[in-house]
């Protein structure tokens, strides 16, 4: 098939235009820059929050535009904006066919818009009348990784002699591969798979076990140093006003949320063995 696929420079999408020309497919990646595009890709330049492509010749879309972080970019602009031009676009084209990537936990009310936005994104896929899949994954790791790679790894290999520790991390998480969530779209894409699946990893670990993993892979030592919780209502605040803010207001509330669920019975033959974190970090942590 001829996929065009939204956010294919970013951790997720690299993978899966690799995995699409893996199956035979021909990616189209719709992206400002052409950066990291292997050979076999086709570069569509454009913004896609700022327009709607052209997409004749298209025959499925996957949007898998996302940030964490409000730089440059809105959470409105990306997880909702483009997606209403992305769809559009494939109404005027007469494409039929849409995955999109959300997040486990997305839903209104949470008072992060970070998860308010990707739910009402998802509510624009679920209402388009198109036939779509979209999945929520949990904390994505696998080499290039954002959380695991950058924020966990300084934590660790940092120069302070202890490990903050907010409240007493029993946060729970299930992290799912990179390489997972990109099987998870290309056979979704392939077998027409339908609906809206939570996409998590095989185990399950609190925040304090996350933290202790990554420093027996970094052969680190130090000790917990926890942070009231109350501690952090109070600052945060103020530490968010700063222009580099170690942890957003957003990141924040998503931390003590967690971000867990049962494995869906029905990805059990697309990816019928998940991988761990204990298999793959060792491959790429370093300090």
């Amino acid at each position: 098939m001829r996929v065009l696929v939204v956010g294919g420079t970013g951790f997720v999408g690299q993978h899966l235009v690799l995995r699409l020309l893996e199956g035979g497919h021909t990616p189209l990646v719709l992206s400002r820059s052409a950066r990291s595009l292997p050979q076999g890709a086709v570069h569509i330049p454009g913004d896609i929050t700022r327009e709607v492509p052209a997409l004749e010749g298209v025959e499925a879309a996957i949007y898998l535009a996302g940030i964490i972080r409000e730089r440059g970019q809105t959470f409105r602009q990306v997880h909702v904006e483009g997606v209403e031009n992305l769809l559009r676009g494939l109404r005027q084209a007469g494409v039929t066919r849409v995955l999109h990537m959300s997040a486990l936990g997305a839903r209104r009310g949470t008072g992060s818009r970070y998860y308010e936005t990707k739910a009402e994104g998802e509510e624009l896929v679920r209402d388009s009348g198109l036939s779509y899949a979209i999945f929520r994954p949990s904390l994505i790791f696998g080499p290039g990784d954002e959380f695991f790679g950058q924020v966990l790894r300084g934590l660790v290999c940092g120069p302070w002699p202890f490990l903050p520790l907010i409240g007493d991390g029993s946060f729970p998480f299930r992290p799912v591969y990179v390489g997972d969530v990109a099987e998870a779209f290309a056979g979704a894409l392939e077998r027409g798979l339908e609906g809206t699946f939570d996409l998590v990893g095989p185990k399950e670990y609190t925040f304090r076990e996350l933290l202790q993993l990554c420093q027996e892979v970094l052969g680190r030592r130090k000790p917990f140093l926890s942070i009231p919780l109350f501690l952090m209502d109070w600052t945060l605040p103020f530490l968010s006003l700063l222009p580099f803010a170690p942890i957003t207001r957003d990141q924040y509330l998503m931390l003590k949320e967690g971000s867990t669920a049962p494995f869906p019975e029905a990805l059990k033959d697309l990816l019928p063995a998940p991988r761990t974190l204990e298999e793959v970090l060792p491959a790429y942590l370093r300090c």
